[in-house]
């Protein structure tokens, strides 16, 4: 009984939190890849590169946070191909998230990130709007 619980622990344990940092790094990248894809048909909708900008970056962070992540970790990078919402132009995003690891406190001056995942998304302006 004492070599069962001692080995259960020793084995168990380590094995729980990798497959809990598993699903984690797994939650992160589908919110970067949702993120992306969603800032950036929202930016080629808008009416103004700067209301554009706003929403996309609105859309990304909300994407970011119903995957439970804050909107802190993620960095969000748009960049146009020719002049922004320009006819037949293209929109990139780009999403970074900071995956933090699983169970561990943030505390100041310690990087509690696993991994950083990163998507990016190409969207195109309609020419005949």
């Amino acid at each position: 009984m004492l070599e069962f619980t001692f080995l259960g622990l020793i084995l168990l344990v380590p094995v729980v939190y990798l497959i809990l940092s598993a699903g984690q790094l797994q939650g992160g990248s589908f919110a970067v890849v949702g993120a992306a894809d969603h800032a950036a048909k929202v930016f080629v909708e808008a009416d103004t590169p700067e209301q554009g900008q706003a929403q996309a970056r609105q859309a990304a962070l909300v994407a970011v946070e119903n995957f439970g992540f804050s909107p802190e970790q993620a960095q969000v990078e748009l960049s146009c191909d020719g002049v922004c919402l320009s006819p037949g132009s293209t929109v990139t995003v780009v999403v970074r998230l900071a995956v933090p690891l699983p169970l561990i406190p943030a505390m100041p001056g310690v990087n509690d990130s696993a991994v950083t995942v990163d998507s990016s998304a190409t969207q195109s302006v309609e020419r005949f709007g």
